[in-house]
């Protein structure tokens, strides 16, 4: 039998982030911009933005940012599929040889501190991205994991609450 899954608890803000470190906030803000130039100035398909977005949200346990990011990804035209199946990217066919590259390098650095970046890592994406493209990736990893500490330490934005 199957049960309906309606909201009956609301995850409470411990800070109201924005209004705490508004300097900060903007320059987060600018910082997510400049990343998103870089990739759109490199050329990459801003469908795998949004995974790379989505998967590192994941990995960090951001609600807020995995709700907005597959959001804003279905907005731009990925698939249900691609989306559902990131946690098991490995396993599935529905990754390019270059996607796969730019979400384990996503993995990576976004477990820094478990996988210190391994060589291989690097490798992998340094055959399917030029050194701008690289570039560009990393800068959208170290924003997003930016991001990703700031609402899942102060849950500052309520998941469900954006519409792109």
């Amino acid at each position: 039998m199957m049960t309906s899954t309606t909201p009956t608890e609301t995850v409470p803000v411990r800070l109201d982030f924005d209004a705490a470190a508004p300097g900060f906030s903007r320059a987060m803000a600018h910082l997510d911009r400049a990343a998103t130039k870089e990739l759109d100035n490199a050329g990459i398909d801003p469908r795998l933005r949004e995974l790379i977005r989505v998967r590192a949200s994941q990995l960090n346990g951001c609600a807020y940012c995995i709700d907005m990011h597959t959001k804003d990804a279905r907005a731009i035209g990925e698939t249900e599929q691609r989306i559902y199946a990131l946690p098991a990217w490995r396993e599935t066919p529905f990754f390019t040889a270059r996607e796969r590259a730019a979400l384990a390098f996503t993995e990576a650095v976004t477990l820094v501190a478990d996988t210190h970046v391994p060589a291989s890592a690097y490798e992998e994406v340094a055959a399917h991205f030029t050194e701008g493209e690289v570039g560009a990736l990393v800068s959208l990893i170290v924003t997003i994991n930016a991001w990703n500490a700031i609402g899942a330490s102060t849950r500052c934005w309520e998941p469900g609450s954006y519409q792109p």
